[in-house]
């Protein structure tokens, strides 16, 4: 066997369709158990975003939550979402949009336990997790050793999903040579990562702002050039998810599949990865912190993902072949000529521009991937450095750390450089072991989360601040919060 097809059978074990229901599941469970936090405090969301509390120990807020972004906000939102259409069909944005609102609730359990239960490290800045709550609150050293050593993996393969759209884009836009694009990311990387989290967290704050706005604009020219389109592509994204065409009926499983999968990689709620910079915010209530990052789940899914899908169905570079009335398969169908799929990603995208602004249209969706893709790789090796650190009972030895950072560029190379297929699969892995860990956690731990909601929300009631004093609740081994 060769490593695609490896990598093909262990994702098929990783991504099966329990995975795809216990992430629904969860979601739909934790929207009942907070009486649907996500709806009810989305107020609350947007005022706490801007507060610019910090302190030595911690990052602000919005530089939490810019660098939360900058790991939900990547290539999953264009070239995963071209792929979800293109296996799927439009029926599988419908999913991705339940999958975001559901597991913004998840979002919220996990962000806030990572507050609850986070912890300083050598330099005494603040360190948390999903490896962190699962040894403090489940008493688990063995389980969270294994969500911290599937996490510094899964890093890395995320990392290089990243890489691979970079290079394919830059590729198909300037043809540049996957050799050179590939170094030259990997010396500006390393000059960033050297600078620890604070440096991240600055160029997280600047940059993910700029290119998201950046991106929306352009997609909101494109669809105003298509206004007559968006509702078809309204009407086709919903009959697609319920197989209401005879051309959509056989695609509803492959559908929520699809939506599924690539709506857990781009918001990665429920996963685990937005708790780590959850932990890093300087905050007075851990629930402050699980509102502003359950926001940030709508803003990749409901805003970036959405643009996406719109300005791919609008232009038009998507359709369906009616088999009574064409005569051929009944088949979703790519019409970008003979390329698969998951080559399509980037490529999809950048075609349907191009098809709208010709001549500026391939070039710009390089120049948003380039930011989106590198802001990403920036929070995965924070999210991944974050594990090591926890291995190391937070004072990894010099040799520990270089030799980490060293493997995580190689890794984050090689995938820039093999097949997308392959650097896609392993992404997915990755998303896929770490939900998998972290679900279970989150259902296992969600008393003092939920504890702290309540608490909260008598704060408010009563005009307070909201002030976290975990002894008043029962939760112990909080470290930080007991000082």
């Amino acid at each position: 066997m060769n490593v695609e097809s490896i990598v093909n059978a262990v994702l098929a074990v990783v991504w099966s369709p329990y995975l795809v229901v216990l992430c629904l599941a969860t979601g739909l469970y934790f929207s009942v158990r907070t009486r649907f936090v996500q709806l009810r405090a989305l107020p609350d969301m947007l005022r706490l975003m801007f507060r610019h509390e910090r302190s030595d120990a911690g990052v602000s807020p919005f530089q939490a939550l810019s660098l939360s972004l900058s790991s939900r906000v990547g290539v999953g939102n264009i070239a995963g979402v071209a792929m979800a259409i293109a296996f799927g069909g439009p029926g599988a944005i419908f999913w991705m949009w339940i999958v975001a609102f559901l597991g913004a609730s998840s979002g919220f359990i996990e962000s806030t336990l990572a507050q609850i239960y986070k912890d300083r490290d050598a330099k005494g800045q603040y360190r948390g997790g999903p490896a962190y709550y699962i040894e403090k609150g489940l008493g688990q050293r063995w389980y969270a050793v294994l969500f911290a050593l599937v996490t510094v993996l899964a890093g890395a393969m995320l990392a290089g999903t990243q890489s691979n759209a970079i290079t394919s884009a830059v590729n198909e836009a300037w043809d540049v040579p996957v050799m050179v694009t590939t170094g030259v990311l990997l010396v500006v990387l390393a000059a960033i990562l050297l600078g620890g989290v604070r440096r991240i967290a600055r160029v997280a704050e600047w940059v993910v702002p700029v290119m998201a706005v950046a991106y929306l604009l352009v997609t909101a020219v494109v669809m105003v050039l298509n206004v007559e389109r968006v509702p078809e592509v309204i009407a086709l994204v919903l009959r697609s998810a319920f197989g209401v065409d005879a051309a959509f009926g056989a695609m509803i499983g492959t559908a929520i599949q699809w939506g599924v999968r690539r709506g857990v990689l781009s918001n990665e709620a429920g996963m685990g990865s937005g708790a780590h910079p959850a932990a890093a915010a300087e905050v007075s209530h851990p629930v402050k912190q699980g509102l502003v990052q359950s926001f940030s789940v709508y803003i990749d899914t409901m805003v970036v993902c959405s643009a996406t899908a719109f300005l791919i169905l609008s232009t038009g570079l998507y359709n369906v072949y009616d088999p009574a009335v064409n005569g051929v398969p009944d088949e979703a169908r790519l019409l970008l000529g003979n390329l698969p799929g998951v080559e399509a990603g980037p490529r999809f995208v950048q075609h349907a521009v191009e098809s709208a602004l010709p001549g500026f249209g391939k070039s710009f969706v390089a120049l948003a991937i380039l930011p989106f893709a590198f802001t990403t790789i920036l929070a995965l090796y924070y999210m991944a450095e974050t594990n090591v650190s926890y291995l190391c009972r937070d004072r990894p030895r010099g040799w520990v750390m270089g030799t980490f950072q060293l493997l995580f560029l190689a890794a984050t190379g090689y995938s820039a450089m093999n097949s997308a297929t392959v650097a896609w699969a392993l992404g997915d892995i990755g998303v896929g072991m770490m939900s998998w860990l972290n679900i279970i956690a989150i259902l296992l731990l969600q008393r003092p989360a939920l504890a702290a909601l309540r608490d909260y929300e008598d704060h408010r009631r009563h005009g307070r601040d909201p002030l976290f004093n975990p002894k008043l609740l029962g939760v112990r081994n909080t470290s930080v919060w007991a000082q």
